[in-house]
């Protein structure tokens, strides 16, 4: 069975960093470009980072770059969200999805999720 599981997750202060995992099972993360959203109470679910086949080719929505950093490590199966200088407005469930071919930010363009990690920032 095909399965991705996000994990981190935490409470962490402001001015803090975290690192979330994307871990998948039952299938090859290889074959996709894997895009990391995030969804804020009240709000809906924001594309934050994706990461093609190729580790060349990252990207980020404006309020992270310089922040987050996307990896993935194949051996492992898994790929990671490097998170710093986090604020309370990065508070939010954080998921890990896949993407056949290369990245987007509409999470309509992605096909298999994880149940989410909470990424709580406060003092």
């Amino acid at each position: 069975q095909a399965q991705l599981v996000e994990s981190g997750g935490t409470l962490v202060q402001p001015g803090g960093s975290l690192r979330l995992s994307c871990e998948a099972s039952g299938f090859s993360l290889d074959y996709y470009s894997i895009g990391w959203f995030r969804q804020a109470p009240g709000k809906g679910r924001e594309g934050v980072a994706c990461v093609e086949r190729s580790y060349a080719k990252k990207y980020y929505v404006d309020s992270v770059k310089g922040r987050f950093t996307i990896s993935r490590d194949n051996a492992k199966n898994t790929v990671f969200l490097e998170m710093s200088s986090l604020t309370p407005e990065d508070t939010a469930v954080y998921y890990c999805a896949t993407k056949s071919w290369g990245c987007s930010g509409s999470e309509s363009d992605y096909r298999s999720w994880g149940q989410g990690t909470q990424v709580t920032v406060s003092s």
